[in-house]
């Protein structure tokens, strides 16, 4: 029986928003993005450089205003950040419509992506891959293959040996430099796609049903792409420059042509990023890698006064739109949050609970990057967020485990006898899916080691709250967790709200396997006990509000419209009044490094400009809604902050919590079965869920992939940050 959800009858506008979305996708998809690829596809061939490139470039640079980057704003940036802007609509469209009323697929629609999101590698460099990521990713390896393999055949068949003589080279050495341009020309494409998964608020990522947690593995992907292309770019101009006796142009910088040392510079950054992201060095000294990461700015803005600002916009818009998400991020760090209480855990974890505004809403798996500035200024941590935006719409609440450096100084900041009375924290976020597709299975199995249960507590408020509020039927949930200890279970107590009266648990079908590895029988500690504390924020400390306010989406279309528009503005008048009077679009007396530097500063200007404006714009709408939020921080006349924390607590005892009890079985001693566990679970849709260690992951992902049973279906949440 298919997994079916009680739905009302849709409103008239909502079958005409599904409409405009699905035009809307139509349009971004296949006309914009696939075009777009398209270009990408015809580069290499002697039909874009002596036609199509010749006659655009006719028409766009002889322009006073843009110059030469003419042609390439409009082949490459424009379609891009239209394409980020259709992403906004089609998002703000999709907030009109009840996320709780979906319809499950039909039988033919679910096998038919079934077999393509299966995991098809699982042990490998790649990590888990899905049948689509597969299929797209040697899609993108045959478009380097290809590119390079035209751009080489095209390049090769002018060299002969009369104007290799006429260079004063030989054969294979015109060829050698012939092939190096080329390998940078390839690394180009890698690089125009590098900065997209990064982008955590992107509409891009969003239009296609990706989120940047999920992304992230293709970054790197990207990453290992674009160093391992530009690398033996700068070998191969390296063995040219030392056969032909021209080693000297590694020192030149020319004034209107290709600054070479300028190349060399964002090379050497370059390496010195890809040499700390190796995994093992990434995992034992993380803070090494995060700070030397900050020199993808040298690396961009070298890159740039290497080729030259018109190459340049080839490649600008993913990283345009990663500028603007990334100062955004920034405005949204400038304030402090308002940091209401913890809950200690005898398991070395805490439940930090923030202060929210009710119009801030989120998805169940969303993230939520914190910095605590009296432990690091610069290093930024993502956590889970496990409080639900409908079921406790003044609170949000992430839990942190105490494992890395970072987290084990924050819980002894917290956990002391005599805690602080406040801790300056700054967030970014949430972020998270713009959606989630839980109910189109009949049995949700959730596997996760460790902390890794964080991501399933949303995902359980998430279905008890469409199974009470929204009268929907939801799928039987199976968590099956594995700890270490026994006092890792008190992290079970967290999967109810703190107020749970208005939750009905007997609505949700919920069965807890929870697994000690390490004990074979239970253990207690009297002296370790869960303990509340209550914190005493400045006024100056903010609830977390949505940045770009209720219309996050319309907000960001307008931001990335209007500082594009303004960029246009500042550089056409730079052009027309400064430039042109020296250069006359001739490229040949002004100065490249000064020309890119005037369009890195007006695209600096205008997103800094531009987003400001809105957010300050947000922030005063949002000043009027912040004064209404209850002050939870403080001891209310009644009682004292222990006493509220003990009420809440006895609600926690109550009927609900009981329930949670009945539902838990604790296994010790042994490891779960998992691959018996998941083939006994009936039904025609079995969706699995995984998070935890990375041994952990490749079990559950070689199970769901071995085809033993059909009815198993692998959903991908990935945690890689």
């Amino acid at each position: 029986m298919d997994a079916q959800v009680v739905r009302s009858s849709s409103p008239p506008s909502h079958v005409g928003i599904h409409v405009m979305r699905a035009a809307i996708r139509l349009l971004a998809v296949f006309v914009v993005f696939l075009g777009s690829l398209f270009v990408w596809f015809m580069m290499p061939t002697n039909t874009y450089s002596q036609i199509w490139r010749v006659q655009i470039r006719q028409k766009t640079n002889t322009s006073t205003y843009l110059g030469s980057e003419g042609s390439n704003i409009v082949m490459f940036t424009f379609p891009i950040l239209f394409l980020a802007l259709l992403g906004c609509v089609f998002l703000h469209l999709g907030k009109k419509l009840n996320d709780y009323k979906m319809e499950s697929s039909s039988n033919g629609t679910k096998n038919r992506f079934a077999i393509w999101k299966k995991p098809m590698l699982v042990k490998g460099p790649l990590g888990i891959v899905s049948g689509i990521e597969l299929a797209f990713f040697i899609m993108f390896i045959a478009l380097l293959i290809w590119s390079f393999s035209t751009y080489l055949h095209n390049s090769f068949a002018n060299i002969t040996p009369k104007s290799a003589a006429k260079n004063h080279e030989k054969i294979w050495e015109s060829k050698l430099d012939s092939a190096a341009l080329r390998l940078g020309l390839v690394g180009n494409i890698c690089l125009a796609f590098l900065f997209f998964p990064v982008a955590r608020g992107s509409s891009i990522l969003a239009l296609f049903g990706l989120t940047s947690e999920g992304s992230i593995k293709y970054h790197i992907w990207l990453g290992h792409l674009v160093m391992l292309l530009f690398t033996a770019h700068g070998l191969c101009y390296i063995i040219y420059w030392a056969a032909t006796g021209q080693i000297s142009e590694m020192v030149q910088w020319e004034k209107t042509g290709i600054s070479n040392i300028a190349g060399e510079l964002s090379l050497l950054f370059g390496l010195i990023m890809w040499a700390t992201a190796i995994p093992r060095i990434r995992r034992k000294i993380f803070e090494l890698f995060f700070y030397t990461h900050y020199l993808y700015i040298l690396f961009m803005i070298f890159f740039i006064l290497h080729v030259g600002m018109s190459f340049s916009f080839m490649m600008l818009p993913s990283f345009y739109l990663f500028l603007v998400d990334r100062f955004l991020r920034f405005l949204q760090s400038r304030t402090r949050a308002r940091l209401i209480c913890s809950r200690v855990l005898p398991c070395e974890t805490l439940e930090l609970n923030f202060a929210k505004s009710p119009g801030l809403k989120y998805n169940p798996t969303s993230v939520m990057f914190i910095n605590v500035p009296s432990i690091s200024k610069m290093q930024w941590h993502p956590f889970t967020v496990t409080s639900n935006s409908s079921l406790e719409p003044e609170k949000i609440s992430v839990v942190i485990k105490a494992e890395g450096s970072w987290t084990k100084k924050l819980y002894q900041m917290v956990s002391t006898p005599s805690p602080t009375d406040r801790i300056e924290v700054a967030v970014e976020g949430p972020y998270g899916p713009d959606s989630t597709h839980f109910l189109r299975h009949d049995t949700l199995v959730m596997v996760s080691g460790g902390s890794g249960i964080t991501p399933f507590i949303s995902i359980i408020r998430e279905l008890l709250l469409m199974s009470t509020a929204f009268k929907c039927r939801v799928p039987k949930v199976v968590l099956i967790c594995a700890f270490k200890s026994s006092l890792d279970l008190t992290m079970l107590d967290l999967i109810l709200p703190m107020s749970s009266t208005s939750i009905d648990i007997s609505n949700l079908e919920l069965q807890i396997e929870a697994y000690v590895t390490r004990e074979t029988e239970p253990k207690t500690d009297g002296s370790k006990t869960l303990r509340a504390i209550w914190f005493k924020p400045l006024a100056t400390d903010a609830p977390i509000s949505p940045i770009l306010g209720k219309n996050h989406w319309l907000c960001l279309a307008l931001i990335i419209a209007s500082s594009f528009i303004m960029f246009l503005i500042l550089i056409g008048i730079i052009t027309r009044y400064y430039i042109y009077p020296i250069d006359h679009n001739s490229n040949a007396i002004f100065a490249n490094w000064l020309r890119s530097v005037l369009n890195m500063l007006a695209i600096c200007v205008a997103i800094a400009s531009t987003s400001s404006a809105v957010v300050f714009w947000n922030k005063k709408r949002n000043a009027m809604q912040n004064k209404q939020i209850q002050n939870m921080e403080g001891p209310a006349p009644m009682g004292t902050p222990e006493s509220l924390f003990y009420n809440a607590d006895r609600e926690l005892e109550s009927l609900p919590q009981q329930s949670l009890a009945q539902a838990t079985n604790v296994h010790y001693g042994g490891r779960p079965d998992l691959k018996k566990m998941i083939f006994e679970f009936k039904g025609s849709s079995v969706g699995v869920l995984v998070s935890g260690p990375k041994t952990l992951r490749h079990e559950v992902a070689t199970i769901c992939s071995s085809g033993l049973v059909e009815n198993v279906h692998f959903e991908s949440i990935s945690f890689s940050w």
